[in-house]
């Protein structure tokens, strides 16, 4: 057993995980509404868990394009109260491996806060980090990397799938850099440059490409949904982004006024570099 800032983990034990959401603001009001996490002892799967989540919130346009839940579709699930001991039993003496890790450890931490219950000090790994820090992909999405790295995958964007598919890009990337099929979590860790845990502040995190285009300031091609419904393509220069209650702003400018514009994150339906 491993002491990661006196959390007792056993470093042959990971869990993947995913949460498919609402939105992009857990400490704004959005929550869970799927979750997928796949746990392993040194390489082999031990446990599987996956379910839809009833987040007691409607599911922004923006978040639907991209997960394709609906409303309907999780008004019979479960709250996710209701999956806490399944969870917590299966994370228990676990190091989290997840995709932008920071964002996934957000929201378990505010479903958690919401339950009255502290994070449970799980230390994590993230793709993410990993693969910014040893390759220069075109573009840092899960499904981007993994394509890029010769991994095939269906289905993106619903939890357990890319849960499996962020436990392919991590050992490849392991196996990249070691030679070795399966390493310990304080192996990986090293690698990584040290662990990643939930904010301890509220941070805007964005999507992986939507934040190399502001911080590149490079063009978006972006579907918007404005305040009566009516969607649009617009060309952006993204410049800024920040949060305000519920609500995460994008500050860019809009080809289509001639202006700087600020467009809500949650009714940007898709978008792609210009």
């Amino acid at each position: 057993m491993t002491d990661y800032d006196g959390v007792r983990s056993d470093p042959e034990v990971l869990v993947y995980l995913d949460f498919e959401t609402t939105g992009l603001n857990p400490f704004g009001g959005d929550r869970v509404c799927e979750v997928g996490l796949v746990r392993t002892r040194r390489g082999q799967v031990e446990a599987e868990f996956s379910s839809l989540v009833n987040p007691g919130r409607p599911i922004s346009p923006g978040a639907a394009a991209v997960n394709g839940l609906t409303d309907r579709m999780v008004a019979g699930a479960p709250r996710f109260t209701d999956l806490l001991a399944e969870l917590l039993g299966l994370l228990a003496g676990a190091t989290v491996v997840a995709h932008n890790a920071a964002f996934d450890l957000n929201f378990l931490a505010a479903e958690l806060r919401r339950a009255g219950i502290r994070y449970p000090g799980n230390p994590a790994l993230d793709t993410l980090r990993l693969a910014r820090r040893y390759y220069r992909f075109r573009s840092n999405s899960l499904q981007a990397v993994a394509g890029e790295l010769g991994i095939g995958f269906d289905r993106p964007h619903r939890a357990l799938r890319d849960a499996y598919t962020t436990k392919a890009v991590f050992e490849r990337i392991i196996f990249d850099l070691t030679g070795a099929t399966a390493v310990g979590a304080d192996v990986a860790l090293r690698l990584q440059g040290g662990a990643v845990y939930p904010d301890a502040q509220p941070e805007v995190r964005l999507p992986p490409d939507l934040e190399e285009a502001l911080q590149a300031r490079q063009p978006l091609l972006v579907r918007y949904v404005d305040g009566r419904g009516t969607p649009t393509s617009r060309l952006i220069e993204p410049r800024d982004v920040y949060a305000r209650g519920e609500v995460i702003y994008l500050v860019a400018f809009c080809h289509l006024r001639g202006e700087e514009r600020t467009f809500r994150l949650d009714r940007i339906s898709g978008y792609q570099p210009a």
